[in-house]
């Protein structure tokens, strides 16, 4: 039996001794709501913030005490910053090509708008050797340490089950820039999703997938089924609907992981009723339990993965943490797990057999 004391497991990522400062690129709700709460949070300095549309760039840096850059150029020339880029997928590259060679920078999830966007950000930071991470917060968010540290120390033996499941109504109207972009829901939502199940089980073989939209609007993808290929030792299924409109009451957003020996629960809380969202939850029956045990959680998904997401890109830049957690060389393998779930979407069904003849 294994005496789980859920005040040991990790929730956050170590401080940074020295941060530096920060620039910001980009203006949206996501900074406001996650980025600039997290960072002040977590005593990282945030120098200034650029976007195209000036005043709303300088709107928001007056409510937050910070700069209000007047262009890109001289956003990246900020010396001795990290860039946090909190851009839309399709201009990541544009800014990565102002910033300085050898910068290390944050990309706002999804590394580009395809795979193939994907690969050229990686080559366009090999060329410019750019130590950059793509914003997966989900695998900082304190619930998620948490299960990590856990599995890490055995509480749960061999994980071989991950159950997600998600009944939400989302209000995609917060973000307009992806009105008409052909690839919503998993590029941009479940994203995060597929990126813990490669940290926790390691790439798949392959993924059956099929992602589509609701008669109420015009959004490209609001609905997903997943299974994940891991063969015949381990089972990986997602169950997604943004289009749950119907009260709180049987609405949903959570994680069942099972190992051979133990087996945790999480509710991502900030998905139901968001931004405001309510409280994460997660619960571990541990090697040898009898019940369920709460783990009592000191943050949230929202903001306080951001903080810790950052802290290891600070730390790394650094020299205080030997891994870049989420590099695009390990976030491209997320991308291409994204890609194959689209080509599986847009694949024929195997029919059904025709009805014999008499």
């Amino acid at each position: 039996m294994i005496d789980l004391d859920p005040r040991d497991l990790q929730q956050f990522w170590p401080r940074p001794s020295a941060p530096r400062p920060i620039v910001i690129f980009g203006a949206g709700s996501i900074v406001n709501d996650a980025h600039l709460p997290a960072y002040r949070n977590g005593a990282m300095p945030v120098a200034g913030i650029y976007d195209p549309d000036i005043g709303k760039a300088r709107a928001l840096a007056d409510a937050w005490g910070v700069a209000a850059y007047g262009s890109l150029e001289e956003a990246a020339a900020v010396t001795n910053a990290v860039f946090d880029l909190a851009t839309p997928p399709g201009q990541h590259a544009k800014v990565l090509a102002a910033l300085p060679d050898r910068a290390f920078a944050l990309i706002q999830k999804p590394m580009g708008s395809d795979l193939a966007q994907a690969t050229e950000i990686l080559k366009l930071c090999r060329r410019k050797r750019i130590a950059a991470a793509i914003n997966f917060q989900l695998r900082f968010a304190p619930m998620s340490l948490a299960l990590k540290d856990a599995v890490r120390k055995g509480y749960l033996g061999e994980v071989v089950d991950f159950d997600a499941w998600i009944a939400l109504d989302t209000p995609w109207t917060l973000w307009p820039f992806l009105k008409g972009l052909p690839r919503i829901e998993i590029a941009m939502h479940s994203i995060h999703y597929l990126d813990l199940v490669r940290e926790l089980l390691g790439d798949p073989a392959g993924i059956h997938a099929k992602s589509i939209g609701h008669p109420s609007h015009d959004v490209a993808q609001t609905r997903t089924s997943a299974i994940l290929d891991y063969g015949t030792a381990r089972r990986c299924s997602l169950s997604i609907n943004h289009d749950h409109r119907f009260g709180r009451k049987f609405q949903a957003c959570e994680f069942r992981i099972c190992g051979t020996e133990g087996a945790a629960y999480l509710k991502l809380g900030v998905n139901l009723d968001y931004p405001r969202g309510e409280p994460d939850i997660l619960q571990i029956f541990p090697k040898g339990g009898s019940d369920w045990i709460d783990v009592p959680l000191h943050g949230s998904w929202f903001p306080d993965a951001f903080m810790s997401r950052m802290a290891n890109l600070q730390r790394f830049a650094a020299g205080e943490d030997a891994a870049l957690v989420s590099s695009v060389e390990d976030a491209w393998h997320t991308m291409a797990l994204v890609e194959a779930a689209y080509q599986s979407s847009a694949a024929p069904a195997t029919p059904l057999a025709a009805k014999p003849q008499d």
